[in-house]
């Protein structure tokens, strides 16, 4: 049996800032081959968020007594299941049905809390508490590198959704703050330039520290914006009424407006029935947005890469308190995502956007609380692109350069490459829904369903489970579900590009 020790590589999934705070506040650090990533020369990037205060080596895990509380574990995980997929859960809904949505939400919920079941069971048997290294133990080398690079996909599409964001909000901050015309073609408004800018301005010096320090606990601040992000959704429901009239900068000009009818009275009646059924609910639909509801929700919920390093820093540690942990944080964040769906999606109906937050432009730019949400979003995501990309790089050094010591030019180079690549991705993707569907459609149903049930069938021995026994069975088919769910989304996803039905959505 392999033994582990523990590393930085607290490989970060579904755009979310995943440093692991225990009780006493310090960052939690995943569990790593000794072989594989120890750094005989000290010289590799720190290890931690923050640097040990007594410059001794980290503890083995199985040496290792956790102090996290039940509690603040749920958070943690809470907080690493949270992340830029909640802004595109009201476009899923109106694109299924509030009915069909909800059946998708709760599938995919479950089917969660069942491969954590998997990896945890499969923790417990080998004594290995990483990701990775779990693909290790199943498949060697060849399964380390699957999980490692799924994990870097899912964390570049992380970074690519945050610097979306920025793309598509800060625009409309500054021209909220300056009450430019937002008809004005002005280069400060230009989401292109603007993502470029905050990329080598700010996000860029941030990524080339050699210790992230204290920009490793705004895992709080992050979770805590969405909770406002939340809040300010099912607030504006009440205030917006539908159908909604959308802003026009003149006041001279005709308003374009859902409703109509006061200013085509002669179709009045007509135009009232049409309405009425622009704001009715709908509890069932599908069409060619359908396709891309499961890659976001499975987007929306990967968490897997960090259960294990936050079932290391769990007090008493057991697979059933372990397993509650679980539960209780997917069920919360189930409840979140289904009432940010909810709301989004009755305040708009069928005119929501792939990226909710940006909808509400069209009834107020200049609306106070919509643009304390969009600086206080803006401001999570911008100091979260540093603490993704930190580990991802420390990834790619591992698997390329495994045994070398720290160097400055390649620190540098990789972090330049990393981000050039997730600005062309954010210029040249039409919106957001393209993102959420590609990482949704193939890194994510790896790390949720593919890689727990195949780490499950190899690791368990024959002897305690052969492999017609039931519970091997059904991990079997968990795998065969996963490799269907992303054959089908991703043709669907290909097929909608083709037809050029999803570019009608546009860029923002």
């Amino acid at each position: 049996m392999m033994e582990p020790s523990q590393s930085e590589m607290n490989i970060l999934s579904n755009g979310k800032n995943h440093d692991l705070v225990d009780d006493m506040g310090m960052p939690m650090k995943s569990m790593l081959d000794e072989e594989q990533f120890d750094d005989p020369e000290g010289g590799q990037e720190s290890e931690e968020f923050l640097p040990n205060a007594d410059g001794k080596k980290p503890i083995r895990f199985t040496d290792f007594e956790g102090k996290t509380s039940f509690g603040m574990s749920v958070f943690n995980l809470g907080n690493a299941i949270m992340g830029s997929g909640i802004l595109g859960l009201a476009y899923a809904m109106a694109n299924t049905g509030i009915l069909l949505f909800l059946f998708l939400l709760t599938g995919v919920a479950a089917l969660s809390c069942y491969s954590i079941h998997l990896l945890l069971k499969s923790s417990g048997i080998v004594g290995i508490r990483a990701y990775e290294q779990l693909g290790y133990r199943a498949f060697g080398t060849p399964g380390k590198m699957a999980a490692g690079i799924a994990i870097t996909l899912q964390n570049i599409g992380a970074m690519s959704s945050y610097l979306y964001i920025v793309k598509s909000e800060l625009p409309l901050v500054i021209q909220a703050f300056l009450k430019a015309d937002p008809n004005a073609d002005l280069w400060y408004l230009n989401g292109n330039y603007l993502v470029i800018m905050v990329s080598a301005s700010v996000i860029l010096p941030l990524a080339l520290m050699k210790q992230l320090g204290y920009l490793g606990y705004t895992s709080g601040f992050s979770l805590s914006c969405m909770v406002f992000f939340l809040t300010a959704v099912i607030f504006k429901k009440f205030q917006i009424p539908c159908p909604f009239e959308e802003f026009s900068a003149n006041s001279t000009a005709a308003h374009i407006s859902l409703n109509v009818s006061s200013h085509i009275h002669e179709y009045s009646n007509d135009i009232h029935e049409d309405d009425d059924s622009l704001c009715t609910p709908r509890m069932f639909t599908i069409n060619s947005q359908t396709a891309y509801t499961i890659p976001i929700l499975a987007f929306a919920f990967v968490c897997h890469p960090e259960v294990l390093p936050i079932y290391t820093e769990l007090h008493n540690p057991t697979q059933k308190r372990m397993q509650r942990v679980s539960n209780i944080s997917i069920f919360i964040m189930y409840s979140m995502y289904f009432l940010a769906a909810l709301f989004g999606y009755l305040t708009f109906y069928d005119n929501v956007e792939p990226e909710l937050l940006h909808t509400y432009n069209r009834i107020d730019p200049y609306d106070t609380l919509i643009l304390c949400v969009r600086v206080a979003v803006l401001t999570a995501v911008t100091l979260t692109v540093p603490i993704v990309l930190f580990p991802v790089r420390r990834a790619i050094q591992h698997m390329l350069f495994p045994s070398s010591s720290f160097n400055w030019l390649r620190h540098i180079a990789i972090a330049l490459i990393l981000l050039t690549l997730i600005n062309m991705l954010v210029i040249f993707a039409p919106n957001i829904l393209d993102i959420f569907g590609i990482i949704g459609a193939t890194s994510a149903p790896c790390l949720i369903f593919i890689f727990p049930a195949v780490f499950y069938i190899r690791i368990v021995p024959k002897e305690d489970e052969p492999l017609n026994s039931t519970t091997k069975i059904v991990a079997m088919c968990f795998a065969a579900l996963g490799v269907s769910f992303m054959v089908m989304s991703l043709s669907f996803i290909i097929i909608d590009w083709t037809t050029g039905s999803n570019r009608a959505v546009g860029g923002h």
